[in-house]
């Protein structure tokens, strides 16, 4: 996807998640003056990369549309400990009754922009994208693959829908390989990619002689892998995937291979450690 979802989409998981949190009715906020302003910041305690500014925005504006909100920083940058992100002011009620999640989109797609970079940057220099998967947080799909271009990472896919991606349940189902890739291209919409899975070195070269384009190295060692490199030659397109971390990425691009998925972009994140502090 590359590029923030719709506004319209926005709007809507937005609106989802106030519904969750707010229920009837913001029980603690009825306590205040209903007309009183105040001000108040977002910061930031941890080094990281920030991403959610839209969601955030629109989370307050859902709310109450005079809430006025100026951004220090945008998606994509490298924030500090101590940093004031942004300023907000507005009706305190509608300020308080949107906080927790605000910080929510805020801390977790932050969360997923900041591994996402930590990746690349170990890459650095090899030429190899780094590609997020489908193991995103349920309900954060959309979220969450922008989170990680937002890092400078790569989306493979969004879903099921928009590429082709055969596993060793496909293959066993279709029959062989060279069954299952011949099904693919056949049943494939026009443009869509294919990409197949393959656990040995035997499975690769059945699926270079069915004329794979794109070929995910499952589990393989980085002997496995530089054989896998040479033995391809620049035919199909390889991605290495499987018990990727930071302390091994950089030596698995450097076997030559094009891509490396990472599924702990999306699932193994930690939250990013943020506030909204009112001010006087």
């Amino acid at each position: 996807m590359n590029a923030l979802p719709d506004r319209v989409l926005i709007s809507e998981q937005v609106r989802q998640a106030l519904s969750e949190d707010l229920g009837s009715g913001d029980l603690t906020a009825g306590m205040l003056d209903e007309h009183a302003i105040a001000q108040a910041k977002i910061i930031c305690r941890e080094t990281a990369v920030l991403c959610g500014v839209a969601w955030v925005n629109e989370v307050f504006h859902q709310l109450d549309q005079t809430i006025d909100i100026d951004w220090r920083v945008e998606d994509g940058d490298s924030i500090s400990p101590g940093e004031v992100l942004c300023l907000l002011g507005g009706n305190n009620r509608s300020l308080l009754s949107g906080e927790r999640t605000a910080l929510n989109y805020l801390q977790t797609l932050s969360a997923t922009a900041t591994i996402a970079r930590r990746y690349t940057e170990a890459v650095s220099g090899t030429g190899v994208k780094i590609l997020d998967t489908r193991k995103t947080i349920p309900g954060l799909r959309l979220q969450q693959k922008y989170a990680v271009t937002c890092g400078g990472g790569h989306n493979h896919r969004v879903g099921l829908y928009d590429a082709i991606l055969i596993k060793e349940n496909h293959v066993r189902i279709a029959g062989s390989i060279a069954a299952a890739l011949q099904k693919a291209k056949q049943t494939a919409p026009s443009g869509v990619s294919i990409e197949i899975e393959v656990e040995s070195l035997h499975e690769l070269h059945e699926a270079l002689k069915a004329n794979a384009e794109r070929i995910l190295l499952d589990n393989f060692d980085l002997t496995m892998l530089a054989e896998a490199v040479k033995l391809n030659a620049g035919q199909a397109r390889l991605e290495a995937s499987g018990g990727v971390n930071l302390g091994s990425v950089r030596a698995i691009a450097e076997t030559g291979v094009d891509d490396i998925s990472v599924g702990a972009l999306t699932k193994d994140i930690q939250a990013v450690d943020l506030s909204m502090l009112f001010i006087g």
